[in-house]
């Protein structure tokens, strides 16, 4: 693989009691898990913030529990994202930010910001997310309507250095997307969302795309197929398949 290319490869949260006697020793704490993840993995996608806002002393634990060479993402919180969508959201995005910052420091990764499926595109729509977002952060949106995935969408919120994040969903197109030059790919699992496992031909394919760019510097896929054990096989599988 490019030897300039760092890969960070995990899985969306940690925290799953279908992964204890799977993945997690029989007789290993729960409070333990994490410690036992970030052994195995560089990185982890944070989504707990997103159903309630993040707080900065489990942040700081994470922190502290974790290797040094360790990367988070954080998800920002659905009152941003869905209820606000972004209107009249400053004071929220700013404290979001700052917790995220304090708590994870210079292990704070990409901050990922998802879309509902009913927002469509429209002009004012993308340029709103593009103001609203802090430039000094490594920024990526999620889309869920089809209606995002367009060649402009792309060149303007690469303009403003902020990714769009690709994505395998049963109803989307699965397309590896390089507008900056940071890729951020989320796999749900296809074709039943949040358990389906990837067969290895697919992984690969997907790694292949961002392998070939001569963009890309820093690429983070994480596995939200978390209902089983599909994802820490597939992310093991692409951990391992990277480094090769």
């Amino acid at each position: 693989m490019k030897k300039n290319l760092a890969w960070r490869i995990g899985c969306s949260g940690f925290h799953y009691k279908e992964w204890k006697d799977v993945f997690y020793p029989p007789k290993l704490a729960q409070r333990n898990w994490f410690t036992y993840y970030a052994e195995r993995f560089n990185t982890l996608e944070l989504n707990v913030s997103f159903y309630r806002f993040p707080r900065l002393g489990p942040l700081q634990q994470w922190y502290a529990a974790s290797p040094a060479n360790f990367l988070f993402s954080i998800k920002a919180p659905r009152h941003i994202t869905h209820y606000k969508k972004f209107n009249n959201a400053e004071k929220m995005l700013d404290d979001f930010y700052t917790v995220a910052d304090q708590g994870l420091g210079d292990k704070l990764g990409p901050v990922l910001f998802q879309l509902p499926p009913q927002v469509q595109y429209t002009e004012e729509r993308l340029q709103l997310i593009i103001k609203s977002l802090r430039k000094e952060y490594t920024n990526v949106v999620e889309f869920r309507h089809q209606s995002w995935w367009q060649q402009p969408v792309y060149d303007a919120l690469g303009k403003a250095n902020i990714s769009f994040c690709g994505n395998s969903h049963p109803t989307l197109q699965d397309d590896v997307i390089i507008n900056t030059d940071t890729v951020y790919y989320r796999f749900h699992g296809v074709p039943d969302i949040f358990r389906s496992a990837y067969n290895n031909t697919f992984l690969e394919k997907q790694a292949k795309v961002i392998q070939q760019s001569k963009k890309v510097k820093t690429a983070y896929l994480y596995f939200n197929n978390t209902s089983g054990p599909a994802a820490i096989d597939n992310a093991g599988w692409m951990g391992k398949f990277v480094s090769s």
